[in-house]
């Protein structure tokens, strides 16, 4: 913010001062201001006057000779209009040319040499070189921001095509969530985080530490097969705002998920709903909870068979996996919570995840699960007892407890 003032002031100073100088005048003068500023202020004074940092350093030299020898009479100052003509009017066709190299589909040829490339401003020098536009790499950044570009990053707006029923499934879903908390059943929300390599690999975010004294990791993020990684499928209870999370050390299949809801159930679902007679289950379609996975529907059966109770599955419609409630209200926060630490054991990923609160009172409780889940294992769905709901009942249906009526 300081720095930001320094140019302001800089700037309105030599606005105000230009009009009064010659070029000889503006050049020492902006000289005399970087030499006030000490280290940085030649590039503080280029960066508000618009003035090169070539004369710049040239009035500095000026101003190291004596006073007398600074202005010799008869000396040629440069009349205005005079030096080197710019190159956009001693070579009309360039802006055309670069345009048409940074935008090759809608302004230029489909076939430029450039179409699949890294359009850097050292590529496009190059290239507007060999054709027959010389031109410098600070020349074409200067034409490209005139032009109104700027360096930018891609942005995820586009959803894609959307199901036509995809409000309506979402509509279906928060009326069910409202009804099980209205009768106090438990409604909860599961998913599977992004796997984790286990060692001292480079973890995004950043985190307080010594200055100049940044924790070192591997260069390189491959899988250490000794150390493993890390499959986090998590458990939302959406009434109480609290989590569970079962660490995998395996393969992230259907069986593992539906014991991770086991699990949440043993340590933290059973106390929290002593009453419970039915359980909803609110997931996204795809990975290891997909409505389209036997394994899915049959380990889901086993779980209500064993638990006695009614689970009742609500799938989010195709490509909507970020609107299900466990991403915003539990792995977010577990992400902040270990941003900038390497995740060196599994035990550390348990602690991390663990250690995770917000100021909405957000619990989280998680244990490390070492079972092997197969990835081969082939099921019927004939000893299934389920019910699809009469509004799309792909997504939404109930596993009865078999022995129950």
């Amino acid at each position: 913010m300081q720095d930001a003032r320094l140019i302001e002031r800089i700037r309105w100073k030599y606005r105000a001062l230009s009009v009064e100088m010659d070029e000889r005048g503006r050049r020492q003068w902006a000289a005399a201001e970087a030499q006030e500023l000490g280290w940085g202020g030649v590039s503080a004074v280029a960066r508000a006057t618009r003035l090169s940092r070539t004369t710049i350093t040239a009035g500095l030299r000026e101003l190291e000779l004596p006073a007398a020898q600074r202005v010799v009479e008869g000396m040629r100052v440069r009349r205005p209009g005079g030096g080197r003509k710019a190159l956009i009017e001693t070579d009309p066709g360039l802006p055309a040319a670069l345009e048409a190299l940074i935008e090759p589909v809608t302004r230029g040829d489909p076939e430029s040499p450039l179409r699949w490339t890294c359009k850097s401003t050292r590529r496009l020098a190059d290239e507007l070189t060999r054709e027959r536009h010389p031109v410098s790499v600070n020349t074409v950044a200067t034409l490209l921001r005139q032009a109104g570009y700027s360096l930018q990053a891609n942005r995820k707006t586009r959803e894609g095509a959307s199901h036509p029923d995809r409000n309506a499934q979402f509509e279906h879903i928060n009326r069910q969530v409202w009804r099980f908390q209205d009768r106090d059943q438990p409604a909860i929300s599961v998913d599977t985080k992004k796997k984790e390599l286990i060692g001292d690999f480079k973890n995004g975010g950043r985190e307080w530490r010594p200055r100049g004294k940044p924790e070192e990791v591997r260069v390189h993020d491959f899988l250490d097969k000794e150390l493993g990684k890390a499959i986090p499928y998590g458990v939302y209870d959406m009434i109480n705002n609290q989590g569970w999370v079962s660490v995998g050390i395996d393969h992230d299949t259907a069986q593992f998920a539906v014991n991770s809801i086991r699990r949440w159930w043993r340590r933290m679902g059973r106390r929290r709903f002593p009453r419970a007679a039915e359980l909803l289950i609110t997931t996204d379609g795809g990975g290891s909870n997909s409505p389209r996975s036997r394994l899915w529907k049959v380990s889901l059966q086993s779980l209500a068979d064993e638990l006695g109770l009614r689970l009742h599955v609500c799938h989010f419609p195709p490509g909507t996996s970020k609107w299900n409630r466990i991403e915003h209200r539990l792995f977010s926060f577990i992400t902040k919570n270990w941003r900038g630490r390497p995740l060196v054991t599994h035990q550390a990923v348990v602690s991390l995840i663990a250690g995770t609160t917000t100021r909405t009172g957000l619990i989280v409780k998680a244990a490390l699960d070492t079972n092997r889940y197969d990835t081969a294992i082939k099921v019927t769905d004939d000893q299934l007892r389920l019910t699809p709901h009469p509004f799309h009942g792909e997504w939404n249906y109930t596993l009865t407890p078999r022995g129950r009526n």
